[in-house]
């Protein structure tokens, strides 16, 4: 069965990272298939499975609440290998976001991100992350990748980012302040992070528009490589959020995924999920960020996400998320 796989690279700079402590690599390769293999025998990606038993051999040998913080600013552009090419090739940081959404999949295949401008502020919105690893890990080597990314990019080594988290303040959040700045704010109804919308159009010194073509050529024959290999769940799951609205039925959605019903019901059964819950999945998804960015009645929110009551709306709401929606609404 097809599994979600991490770039290489960034398996390889955390164990250097490990490795720079004292720590010896044969514990923290430890009940991966490294362990067997070394790192000589890495390919290009490596199973989730193996980068999140790698995370907590490094939580246990180092004891570094903050890994994920210090792992993330670690990955430079090179590190995003053909991606990070591909951004410094960009005419200006507009161009490098647009290529960022269309390719950041080859980052993080079950990542999903919402990127938006309003006003003088642009966001990017974290509507799920990996499960293999804690909460806290995933946004702190999210957002301090990011933010380091930007940083070279940019050539402005002091950027800050205003920072929000779907979790409470953790024991070492003094550490979000020294990497961020000081616009950090936990406990959030998601996570995002903003910048100023003029960055934009910073323009880029390294810009070279037919090296950009080939990149980004590259970048589409890997994500296509990639997509033929992916789960069935995280194809319903893309499928489902392109079809914002729609939701159609199970039939109607495997049709669409070139499966017979009975064949997409036994291979998201065989990947231990159900139809049912990747449709609650999305429309809890979206029905979050209508919550947040509109002040549309909870009646047409319901009725968006395909409720025609909103009390039934309200109930299912809650036992998705643990939150009311007046909850999420008002910040909390």
């Amino acid at each position: 069965m097809p599994k979600t796989t991490t770039p290489a690279q960034y398996i390889l700079i955390l164990i250097d990272m490990v490795e720079q402590q004292g720590i010896a690599r044969e514990p923290l390769l430890a009940g991966t298939s490294l362990a067997a293999t070394g790192v000589s025998g890495i390919g290009a990606r490596v199973s989730e499975e193996d980068f999140a038993r790698l995370v907590g051999n490094a939580f246990a040998l180092t004891g570094d609440a903050a890994l994920g913080l210090h792992l993330g600013l670690r990955c430079n552009l090179s590190a995003h290998a053909v991606l990070g090419q591909a951004f410094m090739t960009c005419r200006d940081l507009n161009q490098v976001m647009e290529l960022f959404l269309k390719y950041y999949h080859l980052l993080s295949p079950a990542l999903y991100l919402e990127f938006e401008t309003r006003g003088e502020r642009c966001y990017l919105t974290t509507v799920s992350t990996p499960v293999q690893n804690p909460l806290t890990f995933a946004y702190e080597l999210m957002y301090a990748s990011i933010l380091n990314t930007l940083r070279g990019l940019l050539n402005l080594p002091d950027l800050a980012l205003r920072v929000e988290v779907p979790y409470p303040e953790p024991a070492h959040a003094s550490e979000y302040y020294t990497v961020f700045g000081d616009d950090v704010h936990f406990n959030a109804a998601r996570g995002r992070i903003s910048f100023a919308a003029a960055l934009l159009d910073t323009p880029l010194p390294s810009s070279n528009p037919a090296l950009r073509a080939l990149y980004e050529e590259e970048c589409a024959r890997l994500l296509a490589d990639l997509e033929e290999e992916e789960a069935v769940a995280e194809q319903t799951l893309r499928l489902l959020r392109k079809l914002e609205g729609q939701y159609p039925q199970m039939p109607q959605i495997a049709r669409m995924l070139n499966f017979s019903p009975r064949t997409f019901r036994r291979r998201l059964e065989q990947e231990g999920v159900s139809f049912q819950q990747l449709l609650d999945k999305v429309r809890a998804e979206h029905a979050t960020r209508h919550l947040q960015n509109s002040r549309l009645p909870l009646s047409t929110i319901a009725y968006l996400v395909g409720f025609n009551d909103a009390s039934n709306f309200r109930r299912a709401y809650q036992k998705w998320t643990g939150r009311s929606p007046r909850e999420v609404r008002g910040g909390h």
